[in-house]
């Protein structure tokens, strides 16, 4: 069960460096880049660390506040998918 935790988590992680790295090509302005990254990382961080409290392992623990965190990037990642699959310029 833990491979599969671990698995899950290291998908969603990839799902949230694609967020980060895409958020830049397709958002005007360096400080709203940095507004929708930060504002990302926060809320993941938060959730993860929700997330993490009903692990009941210290791995779990991680795996959890991982996981929340890269949950959390998954709606801005396919919407930065599309947008990169149509074409889209920046906003």
């Amino acid at each position: 069960m833990i491979f599969l935790a671990a698995l899950a988590t290291a998908a969603l992680l990839v799902v949230a460096g694609y967020a980060q790295y895409r958020v830049p090509f397709h958002t005007v302005g360096r400080a709203r880049i940095l507004a929708t990254r930060g504002l990302l990382i926060v809320v993941g961080v938060a959730f993860g660390y929700v997330t993490s409290r009903y692990a009941e392992t210290p791995l779990g623990m991680w795996l959890a506040l991982f996981a929340g965190f890269g949950a959390v990037h998954v709606p801005a990642a396919i919407i930065l998918f599309v947008k990169r699959a149509r074409g889209s310029g920046k906003s």
